[in-house]
């Protein structure tokens, strides 16, 4: 049996601090083979720096990915050819920096791991039809006789669940980014494929997509363009663990991850 783990969106110095005081306890108590993280809100909750992105793997995740926000800080645009840990959305344009897929093998099977970007609500960005896409890396799945593992990075529930269902039975995997709220939904179809809408957050819980729920609401309330600040109340590492069979590629189990841990404000530190 492989283990993977998908945690949700990491946010800021909360989320690194939850990662770093929870995840060995929670790799070891679901025997975790790989760790997937979405690390694109870990500079601040507003993209991911070069020195942060090469803490990640002396926090313990093994691959981590990113959406919209991922080239936020221009010294990771310039690094992130040099990332083989990090994957941006494999439908970008190709002149984009980085790569959006990658081939591992793990227990002896090989798999093709993959990030997509949503095209219902990211005016701003120019990405390929992610279904298109979703085609072509099927494709280079079936070339190399890899199980297919896609990361989802989109807006709406209806585009990741028309996701799944294109890809039932012909992905192990595919888990929902991006709104870093967990959804009660995951879940392993018939045809042997693990879904969830969003695997959620690493940071606060009792806040506001792990921003202080204060300043967020004045933020609304006042039309007011307030810079978000970081929330540390509640602890939470979320995510979601799949169980795929080595033999068939397929996935077997499915777990919600929702594990409180013990985070403090550095400064309230003695």
């Amino acid at each position: 049996m492989l283990n993977i783990l998908f945690l949700g969106e990491l946010v800021g110095r909360p989320g690194i601090q939850a990662l770093k005081n929870g995840i060995g306890e929670l790799k070891k108590k679901h025997q975790v083979d790989y760790t997937i993280i979405n690390a694109e809100g870990m500079t601040n909750g507003f993209g991911i720096g070069k020195l942060h992105s090469q803490q990640l793997g002396k926090l313990g995740i093994d691959l981590a990915t990113g959406g919209e926000k991922l080239f936020y800080k221009i010294d990771m645009v310039e690094f992130l050819p040099k990332a083989g840990f990090m994957l941006r959305g494999y439908n970008f344009p190709p002149q984009c920096p980085g790569r959006g897929m990658k081939f591992v093998e793990l227990k002896g099977r090989k798999y093709l791991i993959a990030n997509l970007l949503g095209n219902a609500d990211f005016p701003k960005i120019a990405v390929q039809n992610a279904f298109l896409s979703a085609e072509s890396l099927l494709k280079k799945a079936d070339e190399e006789n890899a199980a297919l593992i896609l990361i989802f990075h989109a807006s709406t529930s209806a585009e990741k669940n028309t996701m799944f269902h294109f890809l039932d039975g012909k992905a192990a995997a595919v888990v929902g980014t991006h709104t870093k709220v967990i959804t009660a939904d995951g879940r392993v179809s018939e045809n042997g494929t693990a879904y969830i809408t969003d695997n959620g957050r690493v940071g606060s819980f009792t806040s506001v997509g792990g921003f202080d729920p204060e300043n967020e609401i004045k933020k609304i309330k006042g039309g007011i363009p307030l810079r978000s600040r970081e929330c540390w109340d509640g602890g939470m590492i979320q995510g979601f663990l799949v169980n795929i069979d080595e033999e068939t590629g397929k996935a077997v189990g499915c777990t919600t991850i929702l594990e409180k841990v013990a985070i403090e404000r550095p400064e309230e530190k003695k």
